[in-house]
């Protein structure tokens, strides 16, 4: 089954979900990772939620943390955590699970392209002002 072999691939997985997903196989919560990384609750639920992304020294401190390699965080490629049972997941699941993934990428994108819309105006405001 394609959706198994490629869960946490690029095309199906966001960074943050495979720092989720690491996170869990390492059996912490949120909690516990972001104390052991020394950073707060709110920047691990970020870089989960795809808000925000954890520098490189970082980034390497969490593979090591969980035990994944840091291109398979970035990727998904290379060693990470087993993909779930796909035979627990029947094909309507995978499909909203992709069609969810899919909305998210495009909200980002959209909120990234609203940013730079605000800055610009906040510049063109600050030039006539």
């Amino acid at each position: 089954m394609k959706a198994e072999t490629d869960w946490y691939g690029p095309d199906a997985a966001t960074f943050g979900d495979r720092l989720a997903a690491a996170r869990e196989a390492a059996g912490m919560t949120q909690e516990v990772l972001a104390r052991r990384m020394g950073v707060k609750l709110k920047t691990l639920e970020s870089w989960e939620d795809d808000l925000s992304e954890p520098r490189a020294n970082k980034l390497s401190m969490i593979s090591g943390v969980l035990n994944v390699s840091m291109v398979w965080l970035i990727t998904g490629e290379g060693e990470g955590v087993s993909t779930p049972d796909g035979d627990a997941l029947s094909p309507d699941v995978v499909a909203v699970l992709g069609e969810i993934r899919t909305m998210r990428a495009g909200l980002q994108s959209q909120a990234e392209k609203l940013g730079r819309l605000e800055k610009s105006l906040r510049k063109l405001l600050k030039e006539q002002g």
